[in-house]
């Protein structure tokens, strides 16, 4: 009789350890979602003069595991700038779409993550040349069209956790953008100073831009 009742202790105690561990590993999950507002900033490569753009946008994520997650991003940058390969007198702005994922390791307060996001880099007037709008020689303009390019996040992530429900979280990283071969026309005038079109093409290259974020965000 008092093997069984020692038995049955041992028991008892042993599934309220159980149910106290799992309990515990449960709750140090970190919520499924995130939607957070967020502060960026792209710094264009030095032999463009370098410049900073500052944005603005959003986050969504989902965590897969405690440190696994998928999520996308959308920048928006307007400021009339010299974004890619537009003329001076550009009058264009920028947008950013990204969806990937980042994985890492995340402790109680704070956590720290590589990220690889793919997306789009779209230039509101990021197309720029002369064309011609008549038969006439003198029948040309200066026109901008948008472009859209690949664009490649690769970074890291530093979150912290002031609240189970609230992330303040810092990105900083390399956007990579592709862009391809493109055909320019330039104007050309001749002795009489008849203007004449003058394709130029540009081959295809890939930049580097420093981009940093910041954002604050709520999980549920």
């Amino acid at each position: 009789m008092k093997r069984r009742l020692i038995f049955s202790a041992l028991l008892m105690g042993f599934s309220f350890l159980s149910g106290a561990l799992q309990s515990r590993a449960q709750s140090s999950d970190p919520p499924k979602f995130e939607l957070a507002a967020e502060f960026t900033s792209i710094t264009k490569p030095s032999y463009d003069n370098g410049a900073t753009e500052p944005g603005f946008g959003g986050r969504i994520t989902y965590n897969v595991k405690k440190n696994i997650a998928v999520e996308a991003a959308g920048y928006f940058f307007p400021h009339k700038c010299r974004f890619g390969f537009c003329v001076s007198d550009n009058q264009g702005n920028a947008t950013e779409a990204l969806v990937g994922v980042k994985a890492g390791k995340r402790f109680e307060k704070w956590g720290i993550f590589a990220k690889g996001r793919p997306g789009l880099m779209s230039f509101s007037q990021g197309k720029s040349g002369f064309i011609q709008t008549g038969s006439s020689p003198f029948s040309i303009t200066f026109q901008h069209d948008r472009a859209t390019h690949p664009a490649f996040d690769l970074g890291g992530v530093l979150e912290f956790y002031p609240t189970k429900r609230l992330v303040t979280r810092f990105d900083a990283g390399d956007t990579l953008i592709h862009y391809s071969r493109r055909t320019e026309n330039f104007i050309v005038y001749d002795i009489t100073g008849t203007p004449t079109l003058f394709p130029f093409t540009r081959p295809a290259e890939t930049r580097h831009n420093f981009q940093f974020a910041a954002s604050v965000g709520f999980r549920f």
